[in-house]
C-alpha cells in the first residue's frame, strides 16, 4: 500500500506533470482532462490513478473528495494560447485574457478547484507572460484561501531537461530547487535509440515526407529553421529547426517538428519525448498530431521531478 502524500493533476495531458511526483514518491490519485487522446494516455501511464474526461468548469471539490478523498497537492497546467506571445490572437488587455478569453478563464478554474479542496500545497504552470496579471491572480488565490503566493520562474535546461523551457510555476510556497551542475545536450538525449520502426519502443515511428521537403530539409545546417510563422505583434518564431546535437535542444511545444542533427527526417514522438525528460515506457496514445502535442503541452519530467522534491520537503517539514 502506497503511503505517500495524495497528488490530483488538473489539465493532466499524459501525464509530464505527474510522472515528476510520481519520482519523488508522491501518489497520483487523479487526473482531469477534456483532450480524450491525452486522458487516455494518462490512463495508461497511471492505472493506479482515476482518469476523467471532464470538463474543467465541471469539475468540483465535492466530486474529487467523493472520488480520491482530499489531497495534499493539486497541481495544473491550464492552456498558454490567452497568455503567450506566440499567440497572434492574444488579448490587447492582459485582464480580458483572464476574464474574457474562454481558454483564459481556466485558470480561475484551477483557482476555483483550489479554494474548494485547500490543499496544502498548490502548483499551477504557465507561460512567462501570465505574470502580465500577477497582481489579479494574487487577489484571485488570497480569495481561495491562500495569502502567500509565489511567482518562481524556472528554466527547464536547469534541471536534467535536454530542452530549452522557460516557465512561471504559481504556488503558495517558494519553489527553488537546486541546479544541476551541466545541461543534457541533444546528442546526449537521443543516444541509445534503435532505429525508427523497431518494434521494442512505442512511439518511435518514422514519418514519411514528400521528396521536395527532403531536398529542403538536406540543405539545412545545425540550428537553422525550414520554416517561420508570425507570433504576437508579428514576431517572426522559427519551426522544423535541425537541432544542433552539442546544445540542448529549443523548446519543445505541441505544433513544433524537429529535424534530427544527423538524418534527414523529422523526430518521431519517442525522440521528441526523450527532449522533454521522459522515460522510454511511457506512452502516448491518439493521433500522430495528438501524440506530438501531449509531448509538447507537458511539464517536463525532469523539472516536474525538482518540484516535487521541493513539494515534498516543505510537507515533511510543515507536518500538522
Amino acid at each position: 500500500m502506497e503511503t505517500g502524500p495524495g497528488v490530483v493533476d488538473l489539465f493532466s495531458g499524459a501525464g509530464g506533470f505527474a510522472e515528476g511526483f510520481r519520482r519523488a514518491g508522491f501518489r497520483i490519485l487523479l487526473g482531469v482532462d477534456n483532450d480524450r487522446a491525452a486522458i487516455r494516455s494518462f490512463k495508461a501511464n497511471f492505472p493506479e490513478a482515476i482518469a476523467l474526461a471532464m470538463d474543467i468548469k465541471e469539475v468540483t471539490g465535492t466530486l474529487v473528495e467523493k472520488l480520491v478523498g482530499r489531497p495534499d497537492v493539486v497541481i495544473g497546467s491550464p492552456p498558454c494560447e490567452p497568455f503567450t506571445g506566440a499567440n497572434p490572437r492574444r488579448r490587447e488587455n492582459p485582464l480580458d485574457r483572464l476574464y474574457e478569453d474562454p481558454m483564459g478563464q481556466l485558470v480561475l478554474h484551477f483557482a476555483r478547484i483550489v479554494s474548494e479542496l485547500r490543499p496544502r500545497v498548490f502548483v499551477m504552470e504557465n507561460v512567462p507572460a501570465i505574470l502580465d496579471v500577477a497582481t489579479e491572480l494574487r487577489k484571485v488565490f488570497a480569495q481561495a484561501g491562500y495569502e502567500r503566493v509565489y511567482f518562481n520562474k524556472l528554466l527547464a535546461e536547469d534541471y536534467g531537461t535536454p530542452s530549452h523551457r522557460l516557465r512561471v510555476f504559481i504556488s503558495n510556497i517558494p519553489i527553488r530547487p537546486p541546479k544541476r551542475r551541466r545541461r543534457v545536450s541533444v546528442e546526449e538525449a537521443l543516444s541509445g535509440l534503435p532505429a525508427p520502426g523497431d518494434p521494442s519502443l512505442p512511439n518511435h515511428e518514422a514519418q514519411s515526407l514528400p521528396d521536395r521537403k527532403l531536398k529542403r530539409i538536406a540543405r539545412l545546417k545545425w540550428g537553422q529553421a525550414l520554416v517561420y510563422y508570425e507570433g504576437a505583434r508579428g514576431k517572426r518564431l522559427p519551426n522544423l529547426i535541425r537541432l544542433d546535437p552539442r546544445r540542448h535542444a529549443p523548446t519543445v511545444l505541441g505544433s513544433s517538428r524537429f529535424i534530427h542533427p544527423y538524418e534527414d527526417r523529422f523526430l518521431t514522438v519517442r525522440e521528441q519525448a526523450r527532449l522533454m525528460g521522459f522515460p522510454d515506457n511511457h506512452v502516448f496514445l491518439g493521433g500522430k498530431d495528438e501524440q506530438y502535442n501531449q509531448v509538447g503541452e507537458a511539464v517536463p519530467v525532469p523539472l516536474a521531478e525538482a518540484i516535487a522534491w521541493e513539494v515534498k520537503k516543505f510537507l515533511e517539514q510543515n507536518k500538522h
